[in-house]
């Protein structure tokens, strides 16, 4: 949304369809992911749970759902509303969380995950983009017809949860696809950059493609507001659109506790309930959806850490509505199993005010992006076949960072003298403790953590953070040993267990010992 300062690239990139639900709505510029990672940010948010208490939820690749631990779509259904969604947890783990199979239409496809490839190679006269969009629509046509085939009447809620994959990669992005099918030039991002980034053609280039993908995302999302308005449901609807971290395969972003990570969209729409043309500046953890969902369906949630939003959504106020949300909570475990010796996690936890960014780095002897396999010796050279390779293979090395023309382009180049820094970076050991003045450096290039000025902020921050995460039962900081360091947080998974896994390991291995 053009909002302020809410973002720098906003003028790049047309997003109607979130603009209609912020303007119209509540534009939220403070919301954070609970966890910067894919599977535990959604266990918080279907919970309303911090990361850590949603068990083996807590982490990526490993990861099982309790089903005991309620969510706010079963709660709902549980209380009349009749409930589905599309692509969200299709590929895995927990989509017991909303229903599993029972609950997924998806009868048009899946292909609009795979948006950018799919439209890029096309053959002939058939729009594809048009294909896509029309899937996303069949999709929520069967979910709406098998509503009204229930046989009850008109006011039968319902709840829709539509989770594209689109803008997390997958099989990886078409390059050039941002500017080709959606005219946003890489150029147009020169002088743009954020500081930890390198200004170069291929980086520009990789960022412009996932901006493309976002505007693929609104168009989505825009059939959807079409579909209920067309249906005499939209203003009768509450809409909220939000995603779960940052942008993969690019340093400080997800799997981080920076703000590239864990800064999230957050719009609301609910005409009649919640006034519109708002802008909030509090402090929210897109978790807190979960009692607020959970109050607007006339549900109670007694079970849930988070705090609902109502209060705000219902305010009539702009900027901070709400005093005492003056920060919040971040935190990280294990992503992806293989990506240190003995299965082990990179764990964070942070706290972010309106002036500071506070990281911890519980382990900081650990690659904070995964083990580096050799390549931390800048004078080891890796052959163009291993970069090309380093593309794709998101496990190949480093394999917290997603595969991406960025990762290979840094790991190529990071022996060049001003390419080092920016390697370092993304990829090196971090202090245990990191402190950054957002105002002044919003990029948090600068560790304030031993600057003796700021030695009593850190304290604070350090206390206030603790704090909490005692209170909260985290059990980093209230268990010793860790449940995160043991078994089976932090051991194989079955994938890696049986004969294909095993020689898919093996041929890691073999590959990093000739880079």
């Amino acid at each position: 949304a053009h909002v302020g300062d809410a973002c720098r690239y906003n003028e790049l990139l047309s997003t109607p369809n979130f603009d209609r639900v912020a303007k119209e709505g509540v534009l939220f510029l403070n919301a954070r992911a609970p966890a910067p990672g894919c599977n535990p940010c959604r266990s918080s948010v279907m919970s309303g749970q911090f990361f850590w208490q949603t068990g083996l939820g807590a982490i990526e690749q490993g990861t099982a759902w309790d089903e005991n631990i309620p969510t706010w779509p079963l709660e709902l259904e549980k209380s009349g509303y009749f409930l589905g969604y599309t692509y969200e947890g299709d590929f895995g783990k927990t989509n017991a969380r909303i229903g599993g199979k029972r609950t997924a239409f998806n009868s048009a496809g899946h292909r609009f995950g795979d948006f950018s490839r799919c439209v890029s190679k096309a053959t002939g006269e058939v729009d594809v983009k048009k294909e896509l969009l029309e899937e996303v629509r069949e999709n929520f046509q069967s979910f709406l017809e098998a509503h009204s085939k229930r046989g009850e009447d008109d006011q039968t809620p319902f709840c829709y949860c539509w989770g594209p994959t689109t803008t997390h990669r997958g099989d990886g992005w078409e390059p050039g696809s941002g500017k080709k099918l959606w005219g946003i030039d890489p150029n147009s991002l020169q002088g743009r950059m954020p500081a930890f980034m390198p200004d170069v053609h291929a980086i520009r280039q990789d960022l412009s493609d996932y901006m493309g993908e976002c505007c693929a995302l609104d168009a989505g999302l825009g059939v959807l507001l079409e579909e209920l308005s067309r249906r005499g449901a939209l203003d009768q609807t509450l809409v909220v659109v939000t995603g779960d971290h940052g942008p993969p395969g690019f340093p400080r972003a997800k799997a981080t506790c920076y703000d590239f990570g864990a800064q999230v969209p957050l719009a609301v729409r609910w005409p009649g309930h919640v006034p519109g043309q708002r802008v909030v500046r509090d402090f929210v953890s897109t978790m807190d959806l979960a009692p607020t969902l959970c109050e607007a369906g006339r549900v109670h949630a007694s079970s849930m850490t988070a705090r609902s939003l109502m209060p705000i959504l219902k305010s009539t106020r702009s900027g901070q509505v709400e005093a005492s949300r003056s920060f919040a909570i971040t935190g990280l475990e294990r992503h992806v199993a293989i990506s240190r010796e003995g299965f082990l996690p990179y764990p964070q936890r942070s706290l972010r005010t309106a002036d500071f960014l506070y990281i911890v780095n519980c382990e900081p002897s650990r690659w904070p992006m995964g083990d580096s396999h050799g390549l931390d010796d800048l004078s080891v050279k890796v052959s163009d076949r291993r970069i090309e390779e380093i593309q794709r293979n998101t496990m190949l090395v480093f394999s917290d960072f997603d595969a991406s023309p960025t990762k290979a382009w840094l790991i190529s180049h990071r022996h060049e003298p001003e390419v080092t820094p920016f390697f370092l970076q993304a990829f090196g050991k971090r202090p245990k403790y990191e402190l950054y003045n957002v105002r002044s450096d919003p990029d948090c290039m600068r560790n304030l953590a031993r600057d003796a000025l700021h030695g009593a902020t850190l304290k604070e921050l350090h206390l206030c953070l603790w704090t909490l995460l005692t209170a909260l039962g985290d059990p980093r900081v209230v268990e010793e040993p860790c449940r995160f360091e043991l078994a089976p947080f932090a051991s194989n998974i079955e994938k890696y267990c049986n004969e294909k896994g095993q020689a898919f390991l093996a041929e890691l291995h073999e590959k990093r010992s000739e880079w």
